[in-house]
């Protein structure tokens, strides 16, 4: 066959385009993030809706987020599997859920660590916190992106807790398994008991436990209200969650996208300092409202909760070096803040 230079550099040129279209094509691949949400309509899924539409824009298209709220994609424990496998992106779970993968976690649930929900804030979002945050969790290929504050945590109860001693004998569901969640509910003479919500609730109901404590949100969302009237805000303790993904998972995006991601997640936490104070008065009236009575103890009865419950952490943090440093750093960044 006699060769044809012409055509020969036709064939060639032509080869060289469709590689450069692939490559193109390649590049416009569109990522799917999967972020997973307990709530629904609440402010953790206003915060999904913010960083989608924040990321879907600065990506041009590149970027795409599809958001699960309700627990569509099962329940938390499954969910932040999801999320150490790389199957899903984002998820919000109560920082409670994760001491099994990291038990330095628990420290997000020292009693008297801060004095209200700003202040709260306030410290959480210190950078330098938030790079000893980060690292929480990285064996399990686990990264918490930002720390939410919730509200303080709530003890829902059949008899009023007004006093520290009303606390005394009672069976109440421990927000955790932990020695950090069990011990100072001791020492104040509570009877802490671990079990999960979903059988907290029929224990509840058939006064087989006297109280049990969770975020106030949750007690509204379920109209706990039709169980028991009264609720006592816990001094110093607060309903803590975080925004988890895998870090792993954001490297493979490529460092633009990996920066954009991590930008947008961060842009869009201002919805939980601008609107958190209000959305958890907004909690409190639907509460009102349905009858229920909202309990705060007395300066003097806050100050011995506190002094009483915080007496075990020495005891708790001598066992455990790193619990203890980071403890140690939570508590001047606490000190940094406070008014």
């Amino acid at each position: 066959m006699k060769f044809n230079l012409k055509t020969a550099a036709r064939g060639v040129l032509a080869l060289a385009l469709a590689a450069g279209f692939t490559a193109a094509q390649a590049q416009q691949k569109v990522i799917t993030m999967k972020a997973s949400s307990v709530g629904l309509n609440d402010i953790n899924h206003e915060y999904f809706k913010l960083f989608k539409a924040g990321i879907e824009a600065k990506s041009n298209g590149r970027i795409k987020v599809d958001i699960f709220p309700a627990s569509q994609l099962g329940p938390l424990p499954r969910t932040i599997e999801g999320v150490t496998l790389g199957t899903i992106d984002l998820d919000q779970p109560a920082i409670g859920f994760l001491v099994g993968l990291d038990k330095r976690f628990v420290v997000f649930d020292a009693p008297g660590m801060f004095d209200d929900q700003p202040h709260a804030v306030a410290s959480l979002k210190d950078e330098t916190l938030r790079k000893r945050i980060s690292t929480m969790g990285a064996s399990k290929n686990l990264e918490a992106t930002y720390i939410l504050v919730n509200g303080p945590l709530m003890l829902l109860s059949h008899q009023a807790i007004r006093t520290v001693d009303d606390l005394k004998g009672k069976r109440l569901r421990a927000p955790g398994g932990a020695p950090m969640h069990i011990e100072p509910f001791k020492k104040l003479g509570a009877l802490p008991l671990t079990m999960p919500l979903n059988e907290a609730m029929p224990a509840m109901q058939n006064k087989g436990i006297d109280g049990l404590m969770s975020g106030f949100s949750i007690m509204t969302a379920f109209k706990y209200w039709d169980i028991a009237k009264t609720v006592t805000e816990l001094p110093g303790s607060f309903l803590v969650g975080a925004v988890i993904t895998n870090p792993k998972t954001l490297a493979s995006y490529g460092p633009e996208l990996e920066g954009m991601v991590r930008a947008e997640l961060r842009k869009a936490e201002d919805i939980y300092t601008n609107t958190g104070l209000a959305e958890l008065e907004k909690v409190r009236n639907v509460w009102r409202t349905n009858g229920g009575e909202i309990i705060r103890m007395s300066a003097t009865e806050s100050r011995r909760y506190v002094t009483e419950a915080s007496s075990v952490l020495p005891a708790l943090m001598a066992a455990d070096p790193q619990l203890r440093d980071d403890y140690e750093s939570f508590v001047a960044t606490a000190k940094k803040y406070r008014k």
